[in-house]
């Protein structure tokens, strides 16, 4: 057992954790030749896996604290308003992750590096009237770069892997004032790893003047791959292609100034079901602040 544990040990790889910004906020594009400066900061925590259709308690104590699987992260978010519907955005950062639980000793394992990163572009094909029955509706295009992390470490933060990814979000308020719901999914083709991926979510808002609150459900998918394996000693086996599948809760709020439209956001998202992944709690916080454009403030 031990021989073949270690012959498979350079094959660890990855969970998902490519940039992302929730409740279909992509769907609305910066002013035309306006920027917008976003920074993302998230941390996650787990202590619960699903290996291979079996859910396993991997909670470590250690000087009378518990540890599990932790990420700590951050990104800027850069918008650029191309024309009246195309926009073009960035996403770069760094993560760090570290676990004591698949460690004969529970030595700490841990990794700090560049996130993957990514470069998007939008054409809203539809903007929402209110007095109308159309959404806004956005398309989105997006290469996905690998990051330099340590991909060779049991839940990873990220693929590690070049992916195209296209994606299409909507928002559309409907019934009483503010309420609305929204729709992102996107299509992952990992070139890397090549375990294709898709990733829908949708939910509901509410907006109270310049308040926004949001909660939805988050379905990730991956086609093909292959399953952890989590040993009796509790060690484990991460393949390369992992077959990573998960169900989410996310709910979150969000706050926008009245004079530089400066946006200040929480978000979270729990794992809360799924296969050959981990029961991740995720916390963060975002600024978003434009410059430029037509409306902007002297």
């Amino acid at each position: 057992m031990m021989l073949v544990q270690f012959m498979v040990a350079p094959r660890l790889l990855a969970s998902e954790n490519v940039p992302y910004r929730p409740y279909a906020y992509w769907a609305n594009l910066p002013e035309p030749q306006q920027f917008v400066a976003g920074l993302v900061y998230e941390e996650s925590e787990a202590y619960h896996i699903w290996a291979d259709g079996d859910y396993h308690n991997i909670k470590v104590t250690a000087g009378g604290e518990y540890y599990g699987i932790d990420i700590n992260q951050g990104f800027l978010a850069l918008q650029y308003g191309i024309a009246e519907r195309w926009a073009a955005d960035l996403e770069v950062g760094g993560t760090s992750l570290g676990w004591r639980s698949f460690d004969t000793n529970h030595t700490v394992q841990s990794t700090v590096g560049l996130m993957d990163w990514t470069l998007g572009f939008r054409y809203q094909l539809l903007k929402e009237i209110e007095t109308n029955w159309t959404p806004t509706l956005t398309f989105r295009v997006a290469l996905v770069m690998p990051g330099t992390y340590n991909q060779h470490i049991a839940f990873a933060p990220g693929l590690r892997s070049v992916a195209l990814e296209p994606e299409l979000l909507a928002r559309k308020h409907f019934g009483w004032r503010g309420f609305g719901s929204y729709f992102d999914g996107a299509f992952r083709w990992n070139k890397t790893t090549l375990n294709n991926q898709y990733l829908i979510s949708v939910g509901f808002f509410q907006q109270i003047k310049r308040w926004e609150l949001d909660v939805g459900y988050r379905h990730l998918q991956t086609l093909t791959g292959g399953d952890i394996i989590y040993y009796p000693d509790g060690t484990i086996n991460y393949p390369r292609d992992t077959r990573e599948n998960n169900d989410a809760i996310e709910a979150g709020f969000s706050y926008t100034t009245s004079k530089r439209q400066i946006r200040y956001g929480f978000q979270s998202r729990t794992v809360v079901d799924g296969n050959n992944t981990d029961a991740k709690f995720w916390v963060g916080g975002s600024i978003d602040i434009p410059f430029g454009g037509k409306h902007e403030t002297p």
